[in-house]
């Protein structure tokens, strides 16, 4: 069955990404059809549109590591037609055909239904850069961290996951310290999201002292290199810090004490392949918070057929917020 999807070839062979139709012939090993409701354009998904960093494993490819589907063809009974489902990670649009199309051939393993109080359109806007940050909210609870211990520091705060975790954080009663490199964004980050304060990226710029004065009890750092050496130093004891992201660097350049001298914890997030029980769990305190209150994140809804325009946009920094497009016509 043919159906309108993004595609990449190889750079090397000089084809840009087009929107196209395929046909792509059910996988024996791929028991489970979706149709399409949303995905929705990640920072990485522009880099594999426009071949501007090695995204993509292996060509060609549908790009997308995001979707929203509901059930149309089923072979596992656990499954059955008409069941909405989410399905983040996984190496899609990496390794694996992604959900920038109107049709997506799914593993059982993937898919995670969509709580019934969540919208498509909601849970497409979440996506990876929301569960991720529901993930290391959840490691910051699981690790005893609790509003009454003291501040919790968000660098990359105006980013995808920054913007997730200060506002999770914020509606969970912590008092949020942001940490962003966009001058812009203060306003949005304290009367929108619930930041208690907010700092400049330039204070953690710089080369990390070995320990500066304690002054979180937890941190959610998005930014990696010396932001995340800088939060470690300045860590109060028995804090605990959780990575995920790499914006600055992959590079740490630290020492032992924080670690030894104070108690300091630091906990890496792997969002594409972790265990489906974190993600379940991930998802059903989403639908808790969302039954509270809206998601304040900044959103728009593109079509399928303006995705590699916005990619390039996206890259540029003209649009920001979470660009979500809807594929089903």
């Amino acid at each position: 069955m043919a159906f309108k999807a993004i595609w990449l070839t190889d750079p090397q062979e000089g084809i840009p990404a087009t929107l196209r139709d395929v046909d792509l012939p059910p996988l024996s090993h791929y028991p489970i059809t979706l149709r399409v409701l949303y995905s929705s354009l990640n920072y990485k998904d522009a880099l594999a549109i426009s071949a501007k960093a090695p995204i993509v494993r292996q060509f060609p490819l549908i790009p997308g590591i995001d979707m929203v589907g509901e059930v149309i063809a089923s072979e596992v009974e656990a499954w059955p037609i008409g069941k909405q489902v989410v399905v983040t990670g996984w190496g899609i649009g990496e390794r694996h055909h992604g959900g920038l199309a109107e049709m997506f051939y799914a593993k059982e393993e993937w898919l995670e239904e969509l709580p019934t109080t969540l919208s498509p359109s909601s849970a497409a806007a979440i996506g990876t850069a929301g569960l991720t940050a529901m993930l290391a909210v959840l490691e910051l609870e699981q690790q005893g961290i609790t509003p009454e211990q003291g501040p919790i520091v968000v660098s990359g705060a105006s980013g995808g996951v920054g913007s997730f975790s200060t506002w999770i954080l914020a509606r969970l009663g912590f008092e949020v310290i942001a940490i962003s490199g966009d001058p812009t964004s203060a306003e949005y980050l304290t009367d929108i999201l619930g930041a208690h304060s907010v700092l400049p990226r330039s204070e953690f710029s710089a080369p990390a002292k070995k320990l500066l004065p304690e002054q979180w009890a937890g941190a959610i750092d998005c930014v990696g290199s010396h932001t995340l050496a800088t939060i470690l130093a300045g860590a109060r004891r028995n804090a605990c810090v959780v990575a995920c992201g790499m914006a600055q660097g992959l590079d740490l350049t630290t020492s032992v004490a924080p670690f030894i001298l104070r108690g300091i914890r630091l906990v890496g997030i792997d969002s594409v392949y972790c265990a489906r029980r974190k993600r379940h769990q991930a998802w059903r305190r989403f639908a808790s918070l969302l039954s509270e209150a809206p998601l304040p994140v900044s959103c728009q809804t593109i079509t399928l057929q303006q995705t590699i325009e916005f990619a390039d946009r996206l890259l540029t920094g003209e649009v920001r917020g979470r660009i979500i497009v809807k594929t089903a016509s």
